[in-house]
Formats: structure tokens, C-alpha cells, sequence
């Protein structure tokens, strides 16, 4: 396997006109999630060069962008809350946070390593949509505080909520202008700026530059928080720091930041896929993704995943192959080292701005207002992984959220295939018969039981299996017919298990048609074959019924 992504040079042009736009986008969506996460502008920088330099390297889809996103901001801003108020010091708090990020990107080079990249993303819509509002809504009340002109309150989203009163009193008129005012821009820019010329003004980076202008020339002698001096220059290593008491608490802050990763990436990997018509390598990509986590961990960066707005800008504007994604990396880095200075007058507020349109574009309105009529069950699972996610906790929300919607699905494929169960004593049309067929049926007289199983036989069906098992006890020969089944799980080839035994503890004659593949490989290791004598092992259900016919007579006769 090629252990770097598809880098050619059969579309330079394209690549670095596509590397440079995304750059463009990264820079202040790379500031704000920075600072909305606690880390600060710096790591939001150094994550969004890192992350995409190694992951484009590495990764397994040729045109995805990957640096800092709304939802992994999220976790991230949680990962330094909790650890900082476990330790009670800013600094290593800080420092443990950056070694859960390398700690996350070593599960998801254990992910892709072992294969799991197509099971990442198998989970319900409903819980993904769910989820991923949840995660918005965070991202919009968190950043409140900033949005009004005032620091962002501790205690996370109910800190905020609790707070709101007093924000609302103390509201910095400036500050909430610039916000508002960044907000318009990014909302108004696609909608004036013509077509041809979109990909050269985009609205975050638009708003950024005119909330700052307009900071700078008419509120500069006002109380307005700003960026202030970054850190311009290479990074200094971090090494791992941990004490075996926060370690669990690490680890499933790593586990969380890790899952969610790989769902955005590949998730935003499919998007690619459907605009360049190419197919991503899974498992290849999460090994990609985890080497970024992992070095930007190393370098004090934030974590980063697949960008979706990043990467449609990079296909759009022309990349085609990693050299798009490298390339950004690249310019980003000459930001950091040598146009750092530049960036010191942001405001606090235009930065919330965006990262608060951010939040409110992640949350899934189109689904939150068709959910209910699509299905009720389904609406509620989404709305009650949301108020877990938002109240509660992440992991805890994507848990109860994946369990009930299993069960309920489990439940309905159950009943589905439960209808294909049947126990049937004469030909009454429950399923297609020959004539013979139905004639030999009706010579049974009641006396022999044709039991008919089709389709998957999940533990779900286990219950109706048992429940037409109750018929045996009229019968003297049963025809087990399994020619329609691909699949007989442990639980219900222990019902199979427990109907034979009761029928040859009876004395009934035994017939079992059609068992074969996994079918009869699972019911052979439970010893069935070997308590059925191999002449009542048949391929055709017609035959087994003539022998079944043939045995109620010989039994009549010789009594």
C-alpha cells in the first residue's frame, strides 16, 4: 500500500490556486477556533498547519482540507475546562489538554490500523443529526460572552446560561456591534458578491478584515478585547504530561476527540468523493488524520478533523490531488512565521462572530424541521441526543442515542421477519406451494407440520420461532425448511436446536430441507446433524414432504 496520499503534478495549476483559497478560508476560522477553545490563536494556527500538512500527506483522500472544526473545538474547549479545574493550574491544564490530542491521534492510527474506517460512520442519521446540533448549539452559547463584549463564563453551557442575566446587563455596545456586524458579512457577502467573484471574497474572511478596519478607525479609543501579539516562529515541542489520577479522564477525553474525528473527516470525505467522483481509502485516512492529532498535540496545537467548507473551496477552485492540501499548509505556515504581527488588532468580538455563525451553520435545521414528520421515533432520538449532548455529556449522548435507535431497529426488523415464520399443517395458502405440494399437505390430515423460516434469522426472531413451536404438539412428522435461510444467528439456531429436540423427544420424524452455507455450519456445531439420520437431510422440500407422507402411513400401518 503507498503510505502517502495521491500527490502528482498533472494539475500544479489547479492544486495551488486550490491550496491557496482554502488557506485563505483556514486563517480565520484557524484564529476563532483558537481562541473560542481556550488554547488561544496560536494553537488554533499551529493545529490548522499541522493537522493539514500531515493529514494531506498521509491521508487517504486526495482533496480533503483538514485543520481545526467547529464540533472538535468544541471538545476541545471541554478537554481544557475539565483538566484545568481537575488540576487547578491554567498552565497544566493546558499541557495535558495538548496530550490528549497526541493521545487522540494514537486512536486513530489504532483505528485505521485495524480496519474500522467503514464502521466509523455506520451509525444512524438520527443520532449523527442529532449529535452534530448538539454540538452547534454549544458552539453558540458558548461564545455569547465574547459576542456581548465580555469574557467567556466558566462552567461551560451552563455556566453561560446561568450567566446570561449578567451579560445581558453588561453588554459592551462596541463589542456587540462588531459581532453583529461580522455576522451581516458573512451572511451577505454570497448573496452581493457576483458568482465569478465569490471565490476570491470569502465572507469569513471578509468579515474578519472589515470588523477589524472598522475597530481600528472608529472604536479605537473604546474597551474592546483583542487578539493581541501572537507568538510568531516555529514551534516548541510539548512532551506528554499526565498523572495516573487524571489518566482515565484523559483517556476518554482522547476517545471522544478521536471518534469524533473520524466521523468528520470521513464524513467530509464522502462529500469529496461525490464532487470528484473518486473513492477515499477509509482506514488510510484515519491513520492520516491521527498522525496530524498527533504531531499537532506534539506542537501545542489544537485537533483537527476534515473541514467540509475548506474542502469544496479546494475542489472548486481546482484541486484535484494532495499537493492542494500541502500547499495550504505551506501559506498558513508563512502566516505563522513572518505575518503573525499582522493580526494582533483583531477584535475578540469578530472572531466570536464567527465561530458563533459557524455553530448555528452546524446545527442540522433542514432534518429539525421535517424530523417529526418523517418519523416520531426517530424525531425523538434526535431530540434527545441534542439535550444530551448539550446538558449532559458527548460520549453519553452518542451512546443512548446509537443503543436506542439499534433497538428500535432491531425491534421493527424482528416483527418484519417474524412474518416469515410459519407452521403450517395444510395447504392454506400461507406460502407458495406446488400442487404436490398442497396435496401432500393435505394427506397429512394435521398430523405433519411444514415449518417454513425464510430470510435473515436474527436473535430478534428467536421469540416468533418459538411461538409456532408450540404447534409440534399435534404433529408426528415435521418438515424444517431453511432453503431461504443466508443466516441463522447463535440465538435463533438455539431455538432451531430446542423445536427438533422436542420433536424427536416426541418421536416425531425429523425432515430438514435445504440447510446449507453458514446455515448449516452453525446448527452442525451444535450437533444437530448428528441426531437426524442423514437420509432426512434433503435439498427439496417436495421429496422431504412425499418422505414425511410416506412415514405417517408406515406409522398408521403398524399400528
Amino acid at each position: 500500500m503507498q503510505i502517502t496520499n495521491r500527490i502528482n503534478f498533472r494539475n500544479v495549476s489547479g492544486d495551488l490556486f486550490g491550496g491557496i483559497t482554502a488557506a485563505v478560508i483556514a486563517l480565520p476560522m484557524a484564529l476563532a477556533f483558537g481562541v473560542a477553545s481556550g488554547a488561544g490563536p496560536t494553537a488554533g494556527l499551529y493545529g490548522a498547519v499541522i493537522v493539514g500538512f500531515f493529514a494531506a500527506l498521509f491521508g487517504g483522500t486526495a482533496t480533503l482540507i483538514s485543520e481545526p472544526t467547529g464540533p472538535m473545538t468544541v471538545i476541545m474547549t471541554a478537554v481544557i475546562t475539565n483538566l484545568t479545574a481537575a488540576t487547578g493550574d491554567t498552565e497544566k491544564g493546558l499541557a495535558m489538554a495538548f496530550t490528549v490530542v497526541m493521545m487522540a491521534g494514537i486512536l486513530q492510527i489504532l483505528f485505521g490500523v485495524l480496519r474500522l474506517g467503514k464502521y466509523v460512520t455506520l451509525m444512524p442519521y438520527t443520532v449523527v443529526s442529532g449529535f452534530m446540533s448538539g454540538i452547534g448549539i454549544i458552539l453558540v452559547i458558548l461564545q455569547l460572552g465574547p459576542f456581548f463584549g465580555e469574557k467567556a463564563p466558566k462552567g461551560g453551557v451552563l455556566g453561560t446560561l446561568a450567566e446570561l442575566p449578567n451579560l445581558l446587563s453588561q453588554i459592551n455596545a462596541s463589542a456587540l456591534l462588531l459581532s453583529v456586524l461580522t455576522v451581516a458579512v458573512i451572511v451577505l457577502v454570497p448573496i452581493i458578491v457576483p458568482t465569478q467573484f465569490k471565490k476570491w471574497f470569502p465572507p469569513q474572511l471578509m468579515a474578519l478584515l472589515v470588523g477589524t478596519f472598522v475597530s481600528i478607525w472608529f472604536f479605537s479609543g473604546t474597551n474592546i478585547d483583542r487578539i493581541g501579539l501572537i507568538d510568531a516562529g516555529l514551534p516548541t515541542l510539548r512532551m506528554p504530561v499526565f498523572t495516573r489520577s487524571e489518566f482515565q479522564l484523559m483517556f476518554v477525553d482522547a476517545l471522544i476527540l478521536a471518534v469524533l474525528g473520524c466521523i468528520d473527516a470521513l464524513l467530509t470525505s464522502v462529500v469529496a468523493d461525490s464532487l470528484t467522483r473518486t473513492e477515499h481509502n477509509s482506514n488510510k485516512e484515519l491513520i492520516g488524520q491521527g498522525i496530524g492529532n498527533l504531531m499537532s498535540g506534539l506542537c501545542g496545537g489544537i485537533a483537527g478533523a476534515g473541514a467540509t467548507m475548506g474542502t469544496v473551496v479546494n475542489i472548486q477552485a481546482g484541486g484535484r490531488t494532495a499537493l492542494s492540501g500541502l500547499t495550504r499548509a505551506f501559506i498558513l505556515m508563512v502566516v505563522v512565521l513572518w505575518a503573525a504581527p499582522l493580526t494582533q488588532n483583531i477584535p475578540l468580538a469578530v472572531l466570536a462572530g464567527i465561530a458563533l455563525k459557524v455553530g448555528f451553520d452546524i446545527i442540522d435545521w433542514d432534518f429539525l424541521k421535517r424530523a417529526h414528520r418523517v418519523s416520531w421515533k426517530g424525531a425523538a432520538i434526535m431530540y434527545g441526543v441534542i439535550a444530551l449532548t448539550v446538558f449532559v455529556d458527548l460520549m453519553v449522548a452518542v451512546g443512548i442515542g446509537i443503543f436506542i435507535a439499534n433497538i428500535v431497529t432491531i425491534d421493527r426488523l424482528s416483527t418484519l421477519q417474524s412474518k416469515s415464520v410459519k407452521a403450517i399443517t395444510d395447504a392454506d395458502d400461507e406460502i407458495q406451494l406446488t400442487e404436490e405440494e398442497k396435496q401432500l399437505l393435505d394427506q397429512g390430515q394435521g398430523r405433519m407440520l411444514l415449518f417454513h423460516l425464510s430470510g435473515p434469522m436474527i436473535f430478534g426472531v428467536a421469540k416468533a420461532i418459538s411461538r409456532e413451536q408450540k404447534a409440534l404438539k399435534y404433529c408426528e412428522a415435521l418438515v424444517l425448511d431453511l432453503s431461504d435461510v443466508p443466516h441463522m444467528g447463535v440465538t435463533s439456531s438455539l431455538t432451531i436446536e430446542n423445536a427438533i429436540e422436542e420433536a424427536l423427544d416426541k418421536g416425531c420424524s425429523v425432515f430438514v430441507v435445504g440447510a446449507s452455507g453458514q446455515t448449516k455450519r452453525r446448527l452442525g456445531k451444535l450437533g444437530i446433524w448428528e441426531r437426524i439420520p442423514p437420509e432426512n437431510l434433503l435439498a427439496d422440500r417436495t421429496a422431504a414432504l412425499r418422505r414425511s407422507v410416506a412415514t405417517l402411513d408406515n406409522y398408521a400401518t403398524s399400528n
